[in-house]
This record gives structure tokens, C-alpha cells and sequence, in this order.
């Protein structure tokens, strides 16, 4: 096992295609559409991100991509392949630590070789790698309970990355940090992402994030969600939040994707705004009658 870099995925693997893709919950007249006629391209060995309002439909994209549920209609194809399942090529990073308690930092990274009995000695050197790479080496031995929240990230990123997936899935990993350790987070997640040369799918909600992160950022509507515009970060990498911040360009990405989603948020409110009125109408006119 090299000491200086991430076992790289085939370079011409990883590219996942979505084509007019609808998404809805219930049946007949009482159905909830989420996600409309979605189209758009994870470029293989690039960072996408996807931003949108709270409550879109986001979370819903991410259970489509990574199998666990399949479209109303469309398709979604990964290097030419369908998407009917889950598989360990998609691996997800879900908002809630998903640590196991009750093992170690050491053992929780090992799980997913372990549970497939593929303990190879090639695998227990790849977990020390890591381990010194997410800078957990002196917490090897420590339970989740004792580690900070920025240090359980890691450990799941690293217990994500020990697979070797093809992709890898994340919906808000850091939400819930504080912002010295999201930030602190950013740089480090960037880092690895450039040194693994590996496809990620990135959700947020947080428009600096978003920007700090993205190669392409895919910014969506309101709920149900469509890809309402698609921009390349064109920021030279390796980056730092203190070059960003005073990056002209970046400045630029960022006050147009906040224009977009601030259009989308106003429709939010005005929709929310409207059955808000609806519901007082009907509840006055029947309190009327009685």
C-alpha cells in the first residue's frame, strides 16, 4: 500500500446519467409528486453538487441514486448500466452518524470488509492508511461517544472509502457541526476528494459549501424538483476558504445561484402563504355555519 495516495478508482468509470426522471409517494388522485422530470450527468471522477430549498426533493434524488428506491418514470444509468438496487459502487453518507456505538474507531472502518469476510492483509494496511489520513490514528481505540463531531465524520468517511467505492453519495454530512469544524471539514473532504480522483455526489443546503466544493453545481427548484440551472465551478484546486472568499469568480457563481435559489424560496413562501389563506378561508366560512 503506498503511503502517499487513495487507490484510485478505473478512469472511465463512475459516470451516472439521469434521464427525465419523476418521482411519487401514493397512488391515484392522493399522490405527492416530488421529483419532475429531472435530467442531468454525475461526470465520472468530478465533484457535482446539488443545492436546493429544504424540503425539495433532494434527500428523495439520493434514495433513487443509490438504489434504495426506483423512478414513477425514467431511468437512471451508471456508465451505461441501469440502476435497480443497491450496490457497494454507490456508497451513501447519510446527515445522522451512522457509527456503530458499541466499536471502536478502528473496528466501525473495518465493518464493511468484515461483514463481507474479506479481511485481507492488503485490506488491514488500507485501514491504517486511512486512519492516519483522517488524522485518527491516536483515536483508533475510542468509541463514538468520545469523539468530537468532526472526528466521527471523518471516521465515516474513511469507512466509506476503505470499499473502494465507484461513487460516493453524501446528503449533508456536515450538518449540525459547528462552523469552525464544518469549515475545518470542507478543506479536508475537498482534499481527499482530489487525491482519490473519485466521482462524489454532494447534497447541501449551504451556499458557501456549495461553491467551496463543486467542479459542477446543480442548483433545483422547489418541491417538485427540476434542475433549475447547471454551473461549472471553474476555481482552480487545490483551494482554501481564504483564497475563495476573495475569489472574484466564486463570488460571481455564488451571487447567481443565490439569485436562483432566492427565486425558488419565494415561491415556497408564496405557496405556503396561499394554503395558509385557503385554510383559514374554509375554516371561517365553516364556523359560519355552525
Amino acid at each position: 500500500m503506498s503511503e502517499s495516495s487513495i487507490p484510485r478508482p478505473v478512469v472511465a468509470a463512475g459516470e451516472i446519467v439521469v434521464s427525465g426522471v419523476s418521482k411519487s409517494y401514493g397512488a391515484a388522485q392522493l399522490s405527492k409528486e416530488v421529483v419532475r422530470d429531472c435530467t442531468f450527468t454525475i461526470e465520472r471522477g468530478k465533484l457535482t453538487v446539488m443545492i436546493g430549498p429544504s424540503g425539495c426533493g433532494k434527500s428523495t434524488l439520493i434514495r433513487l441514486l443509490a438504489g434504495f428506491e426506483r423512478p414513477s418514470s425514467g431511468s437512471i444509468k451508471i456508465d451505461g448500466e441501469p440502476i435497480t438496487g443497491p450496490s457497494r459502487e454507490r456508497l451513501v453518507v447519510f446527515q445522522e452518524t451512522a457509527l456503530f456505538p458499541w466499536m471502536s474507531t478502528y473496528d466501525n472502518i473495518l465493518y464493511g470488509p468484515r461483514a463481507r469476510g474479506e479481511l485481507t492483509q492488503q485490506t488491514l494496511d488500507f485501514a491504517e492508511f486511512l486512519l492516519n489520513k483522517v488524522g485518527l490514528q491516536e483515536f483508533r481505540r475510542k468509541y463514538p461517544t468520545q469523539l468530537s463531531g468532526g472526528m466521527q465524520r471523518r471516521a465515516e468517511l474513511a469507512r466509506a472509502m476503505i470499499n473502494t467505492p465507484t461513487v460516493m453519495i453524501l446528503d449533508e454530512p456536515f450538518r449540525g457541526l459547528d462552523a469552525m469544524t464544518k469549515e475545518l471539514m470542507w478543506e479536508y473532504y475537498a482534499g481527499l476528494v482530489e487525491e482519490s480522483g473519485r466521482t462524489n455526489f454532494f447534497v447541501t443546503t449551504d451556499i458557501d459549501e456549495a461553491v467551496f466544493l463543486a467542479d459542477r453545481l446543480l442548483i433545483m427548484s422547489n418541491i417538485p424538483t427540476q434542475v433549475r440551472a447547471v454551473l461549472e465551478v471553474d476555481v482552480p484546486r487545490p483551494r482554501r476558504l481564504a483564497d475563495i472568499v476573495t475569489s472574484d469568480r466564486a463570488n460571481e457563481i455564488k451571487t447567481e445561484a443565490l439569485s436562483i435559489l432566492h427565486e425558488e424560496a419565494m415561491k415556497s413562501f408564496s405557496r405556503g402563504s396561499k394554503a395558509a389563506s385557503d385554510f383559514v378561508e374554509a375554516y371561517t366560512k365553516r364556523s359560519a355555519k355552525t
